[in-house]
């Protein structure tokens, strides 16, 4: 699959690290699947991941952590 972003890098599976600061909580979630692009270095998360770190983002902030450092495991 080509990079939609660069045109010119290939997506290949990997690893990465995904940050939220929404309404005063900042969410880092570590080691994330995602299609990562060879050259530039955008990466996607498919549909069942984004969901599920939507829920973890959408948990910590109603709970109103300040800072919360979280390592991704699937359901």
């Amino acid at each position: 699959m080509e990079c939609v972003v660069c045109k010119t890098g290939l997506m290949k599976q990997g690893k990465v690290t995904v940050t939220f600061d929404i309404k005063g909580t900042v969410v880092v979630i570590r080691e994330v699947p995602a299609k990562i692009c060879s050259v530039c270095g955008n990466y996607y998360l498919n549909s069942e991941t984004s969901k599920l770190i939507m829920d973890k983002v959408q948990q910590a902030v109603k709970k109103g952590v300040e800072i919360e450092i979280l390592k991704h495991t699937a359901a």
